[in-house]
């Protein structure tokens, strides 16, 4: 599972009402929550970003809230994954529930920057800076979570795994 996209980057801390602001979660309608998507963090995000796309962002990633809605946002908007020094520990159980697929590298994150181009290898970890030729390593998705986010995410995984058995 590989992933190439333009970097989008954040600070610490950005906490689940600047991914989704508590405003929308009134709906669980993905499109919806994709129009917002960063809102609170960068106004025009959803406007400037495009599909494939990598948020990339300091320590504590998701902290906040519980809600699903925050992964979810992010995957609906089109973003292929999110890179961080660190994640709240909730919300990385929600993306990979969702399907969203993250990783942490401290080093990346000091020596990357908005706009720079990324490639990204979910199995080994390795994820290319294209822009400025440089490589660096985070811990690869395990297996089991790659199946999650090919299936698109918990319940589709178990729904699929269900329809083999019955």
């Amino acid at each position: 599972m590989k992933f190439k996209g333009k970097v989008w980057k954040f600070g610490a801390n950005i906490d689940t009402d600047a991914i989704i602001p508590a405003r929308y979660l009134n709906t669980s309608e993905p499109k919806i929550l994709a129009q917002h998507c960063m809102e609170d963090a960068d106004p025009k995000f959803s406007q400037k970003m495009k599909p494939g796309d990598i948020i990339i962002a300091d320590r504590n990633f998701g902290c906040g809230s519980s809600r699903e809605h925050a992964p979810l946002a992010i995957k609906a908007a089109g973003i292929s994954c999110v890179i961080a020094k660190s994640f709240a520990r909730i919300f990385y159980r929600n993306a990979f529930n969702m399907g969203l697929p993250i990783f942490e590298s401290v080093e990346l994150v000091d020596n990357t920057y908005e706009g720079d181009e990324l490639e990204v290898d979910a199995t080994s970890g390795i994820i290319i800076n294209l822009t400025r030729n440089r490589k660096f390593n985070a811990s690869p998705i395990p297996e089991f979570m790659q199946e999650l986010i090919a299936c698109g995410g918990l319940m589709k995984y178990a729904q699929k795994k269900k329809l083999r058995k019955g």
